[in-house]
């Protein structure tokens, strides 16, 4: 009998949430995604630093938003060494609000990438999904530079990046999960809202259907799991993105791994197709007080991280 780990793989493209490469090397995920909170976490430590050293050093008269981009890039390109398939790089999330700024510097990103000989068909560029963000990816598609739309709590959101035609969609699990069950308090029952029941797993399991249902050709990653059970819940799911911690608990626990959602599953679902023109998009996001909290938690601590890395940066600079 197969583990856990290699039975979801007959379903799922499984990625690799870190930006630590000895965890690529052991677990052999197909695709690897990074964040600057990630790589902040990395560059800590020793293995790492030297990356951060060459970085500073190769391209020291540089801005800082360059030598982050500079440092991403560096790392992108390593992962691409170990894992066959794409690597997401992130657009710094305080210019979440700002489209062109947005589209400046994923092009900036991927120019870097290009120069290094790697094709940005290796490459998503990932983006928080605000209005401002999903119109900068929506340009970004029609050049040929593929977007993975992070940041991502409703089906609103997820429908807005299907009519950009983005290349991925990255909805969060875990977090939304966190939300729900800081707000039942003490009425919260981990068994009750587990597996299928699970709230993260609900909203990307709506989402998953939605695509399906009107034939929507975006990849759906799950991602920000907060335990196994919710990572079995989406078995089928396009990809799902999982930190080293809970691959190892799935490659070390044996049993078959059932698919959850399928297209054909979806097919049958109810669903009306959604308005996403800018008022309807803003005020359905509006009237979901989950959705609307968790977007601007995450773009203000992806934004904190970013700042740390700044200073890391400058600190090396000397």
């Amino acid at each position: 009998m197969s583990n856990q780990l290699e039975a979801l793989r007959r379903h799922t493209v499984v990625v690799a949430d870190t930006g630590d490469f000895e965890a690529m090397r052991a677990f052999r995920p197909t695709d690897a995604t990074t964040n600057p909170s990630l790589i902040l976490k990395a560059v800590q430590k020793d293995a790492y630093r030297p990356l951060l050293a060459r970085t500073v050093r190769d391209y020291r008269g540089a801005s800082a938003a360059e030598l982050m981009d500079r440092l991403l890039v560096a790392f992108g390109i390593e992962i691409l060494g170990i894992v066959p398939g794409r690597v997401s790089t992130e657009v710094d999330a305080r210019l979440s609000f700002d489209t062109r700024a947005t589209v400046e510097r994923a092009r900036t990103i991927i120019a870097c990438y290009e120069a290094a000989g790697v094709p940005r068909e290796r490459v998503l560029i990932k983006i928080a999904s605000t209005w401002e963000g999903i119109q900068a990816a929506r340009l970004l598609q029609s050049e040929g530079i593929r977007c993975n739309m992070t940041l991502l709590f409703s089906l609103v959101q997820a429908a807005a990046c299907a009519e950009a035609e983005v290349q991925l969609i990255s909805p969060f699990v875990g977090r939304i999960y966190d939300w729900h069950k800081k707000a039942l308090g003490a009425q919260w029952d981990e068994a009750r809202y587990s597996g299928a029941d699970d709230p993260g797993v609900q909203s990307v399991t709506r989402i998953y259907e939605y695509y399906k249902k009107f034939g929507v050709a975006t990849e759906i990653m799950g991602a920000s799991f907060r335990n196994t059970g919710q990572i079995l819940a989406l078995a089928g799911c396009d990809l799902l993105t999982i930190s080293p911690e809970l691959l190892a608990a799935l490659e070390q626990a044996q049993g078959d791994v059932p698919a959850r959602l399928t297209p054909a599953l979806a097919q049958a679902v109810d669903l009306p197709r959604m308005d996403v023109s800018e008022v309807a998009f803003r005020t359905q996001l509006n009237d979901d007080a989950m959705g609307t909290e968790k977007l601007a938690e995450g773009i203000r601590l992806f934004a904190a991280d970013a700042a740390k890395l700044d200073a890391l940066i400058e600190q090396a600079r000397g």
